[in-house]
């Protein structure tokens, strides 16, 4: 098992030009079936997450080809970026979705 404090602590490389992507700064989980879908990475231009331009680094799981002790190595291309901006409100609605299907309410 990992926990996301390690995942947070090696760095992310793409294997098809070498290039080191940064650090995971988040995950996306699907909420019905507790599993991770991506890893979530900033580009070199945000400060922390928070500065930049809104484009980050979404990874979906299958693209993951070993996680080592210091690195993560991923197959990323120009599809599997995307830009963020807007994404709250999908994420809202997702979690909207989930709240009105929990049986536990």
């Amino acid at each position: 098992m990992v926990k996301i404090s390690e995942f947070q602590t090696k760095d992310v490389i793409n294997i098809f030009d070498g290039k080191k992507l940064g650090t995971v700064n988040d995950l996306e989980i699907d909420l019905r079936s507790g599993r991770v879908e991506a890893l979530v990475v900033p580009t070199q231009g945000k400060l922390f997450g928070f500065f930049g331009n809104g484009t980050e680094y979404i990874i979906p799981w299958k693209n993951i080809i070993k996680i080592g002790l210091d690195v993560i190595l991923v197959k990323l291309d120009d599809r599997t970026t995307r830009s963020l901006e807007g994404e709250e409100d999908q994420y809202k609605r997702d979690y909207d979705i989930y709240k009105k299907n929990d049986v536990r309410n």
